[in-house]
């Protein structure tokens, strides 16, 4: 679960000004580190249907976010791509 101070770190790394909390680039970089630590949770309790479903709707949605990027503004999927090691 992210932490309200997790959630602010990950907003202030992604965000082009400071009152965005809604671009793409942020809504990959909260749904990225919210993917890692289900798959943490995952590893521990590989019983747990209802999380590993929470998790491919979130890799979905990540994925949705990143092909808008790359659609919208090529440069900044390259950037963000390759910031999270993230192949396309």
């Amino acid at each position: 679960m992210l932490t309200k101070r997790k959630k602010q770190t990950v907003i202030k790394e992604s965000q082009k000004h400071e009152k965005d909390t809604g671009s793409a680039e942020v809504q990959i970089g909260l749904l990225t580190k919210r993917i890692s630590e289900l798959a943490d949770h995952l590893k521990k309790h590989a019983k747990d249907h209802h999380s590993r479903r929470g998790l491919i709707m979130m890799v979905g949605k990540r994925r949705k976010f990143l092909q808008y990027l790359h659609k919208t503004d090529e440069k900044k999927y390259i950037k963000i791509a390759k910031k999270l090691s993230l192949e396309s």
